[in-house]
């Protein structure tokens, strides 16, 4: 059990706060009264856990899941789980899930009115290799309009999910894309003080990760705890 480390408060700043006037719904949602910490039981960091043969064969690969390829531009997604010294995170369930390139999630509960593609789910899930890697095929989703406030659009952004040694330990994180001037404006991005930390959730183009004349490639490589560590959503 010596891999096995307790919880430790992140750096001041790095994470989102909790309560952001700006994100109107975190006004309702946000504690109102100072978190008290539980002592983490030995079930909590242990299990269950995810197995191999729940990955399938085309889950990394979102636009090869239906009979036809989804419209929109194609984007390869790679990079490494990592922790806090920069040592990789091995056999971690990572699961993605966005918008299609319109700007609109394969969802009952999303009333946008741009077109649904019949060729794009918008979820992908896949594990992370003994060297932390992970590698995602996609398009690129399209901003949308979300009612927070007057003219309020989101940028354009892929969710995050990745699952540790336990169900409790499921970390949930946006990567967004270099240079959309729609960052400045979204108060979920911002609801991260620190600058340096925001500039974590976005991505960078990679041009070695890009393939002749299929797609672009971005790196987005995500740090678990730390210093350095990712902002995570609460």
């Amino acid at each position: 059990m010596s891999d096995l480390h307790p919880y430790r408060k992140p750096a001041a700043g790095s994470q989102p706060d909790y309560l952001s006037p700006a994100y109107t719904s975190t006004v309702k949602r946000s504690p109102g009264q100072p978190l008290i910490l539980l002592p983490q039981s030995l079930s909590e960091m242990t299990g269950p856990v995810f197995g191999h043969d729940r990955i399938g064969a085309t889950d990394h690969d979102l636009n090869s899941q239906h009979a036809g390829e989804p419209i929109g531009e194609r984007i390869i997604v790679a990079g490494r789980v990592l922790d806090e010294d920069g040592r990789a995170v091995p056999h971690t369930l990572v699961e993605v899930w966005q918008a299609n390139a319109a700007g609109r999630y394969q969802h009952k509960r999303d009333t946008h009115d741009a077109p649904l593609d019949p060729n794009f789910s918008g979820t992908g899930r896949t594990m992370t290799d003994a060297d932390g890697n992970y590698r995602f095929l996609t398009i690129r989703p399209g901003a949308y309009p979300w009612r927070n406030h007057a003219n309020a659009w989101r940028p354009a952004h892929i969710h995050f999910s990745l699952f540790g040694n336990a169900f409790a330990t499921r970390l949930v994180t946006q990567m967004y894309f270099p240079g959309d001037p729609l960052l400045a404006f979204d108060p979920i991005y911002n609801t991260v003080p620190d600058e340096q930390a925001r500039q974590r959730m976005v991505s960078t183009f990679e041009l070695g990760l890009t393939e002749p004349e299929y797609a672009l490639g971005y790196r987005f490589d995500i740090v678990l705890r730390g210093r350095n560590a990712t902002p995570m959503e609460k």
